[in-house]
């Protein structure tokens, strides 16, 4: 499987984003002859949207039909749908409508099944993350492509991808539901664990807004202990420290101001700790 596609996951995805189905047939085929996608990026299935689903297709019947491969043996493995495939199920019906695709090698299924999913709206952040990781590691494409192909910008992708950096309980919290994604983001602005750990839990219990973990975030330097010293060991000058201070408070992270040979020069640096901090910080400079 480790062996790129090439040309042919650029022919896949223009496939998708088309909804070429030409060479496809649409058929009624027995759901128990159909198995689950081996390689399906959803890794949660929310109980009470499934029920929804359930009652609507009692109701009004399947609107849209699943996708699935044919196998040599007749049986069928699912490409996108398999929420739909459920909701059938416990719906109680023997058939279900779907597009079935032939000829289609094993690089194929697992490319096309990724592409498929990832472009629906309903998946968690974390699902997308670990969908474009497995695009990276098996066809062995970048970000930037994983971008372009999917009409992202490659800022969105990569900053999606820095959430499977946070710990296995807030990532599971993600998938879940019981935190959203802009609550990710603002967590994974907190470079110290410990800390984005207690942040986690008080989503969790206090139930604090985006924007409460965000001011978190950006006044989490301005609470740590400040060096009050020179490189060379020297005391810095009480001004200094105090406009290192008001700098800090108002980017929310560190900013060291460093004098130059003569009271003319210096520099200023300002630390960031994630793409996403280096987004927020860059955004309060240009107002």
């Amino acid at each position: 499987m480790r062996q790129a596609l090439g040309k042919g996951i650029d022919a896949l995805i223009s496939k998708v984003q088309n909804n070429d189905i030409s060479h496809d047939i649409v058929q009624k085929i027995p759901i128990d002859t159909i198995r689950p996608n081996r390689w399906q990026p959803r890794k949660t299935f929310d109980e009470a949207p499934l029920a929804e689903l359930v009652q609507s297709i009692k109701e009004h019947g399947l609107l849209q039909p699943i996708s699935v491969w044919k196998d040599a043996d007749g049986s069928f493995e699912l490409i996108a749908g398999e929420r739909r495939w459920r909701a059938c199920k416990a719906a109680g019906m023997k058939e279900v409508e779907a597009i079935v695709k032939r000829d289609l090698s094993d690089q194929q299924k697992f490319g096309l099944s990724l592409i498929e999913n990832i472009q629906r709206e309903d998946l968690n952040a974390i699902d997308h993350a670990l969908a474009y990781k497995q695009l990276m590691e098996e066809f062995d494409i970048s970000q930037t492509d994983i971008a372009r192909k999917l009409g992202k910008s490659k800022s969105a992708v990569s900053n999606t991808l820095r959430l499977l950096e946070l710990e296995e309980d807030i990532q599971k919290g993600i998938q879940a539901g019981v935190i959203s994604e802009g609550h990710a983001r603002a967590l994974i602005s907190i470079p110290d664990k410990a800390k984005r750990k207690e942040a986690y839990e008080r989503i969790l219990t206090d139930k604090i807004s985006v924007r409460e973990i965000e001011t978190y975030a950006q006044n989490f330097h301005e609470r740590r202990p400040r060096a009050k010293t020179k490189g060379d060991g020297r005391r810095k000058n009480p001004e200094i420290t105090g406009l290192e201070a008001s700098l800090e408070k108002h980017l929310g992270t560190k900013v060291e101001i460093t004098p130059g040979s003569n009271p003319e020069n210096g520099k200023i640096t300002i630390h960031y700790y994630s793409l996403d901090d280096f987004d927020r910080i860059t955004r309060i400079l240009k107002k």
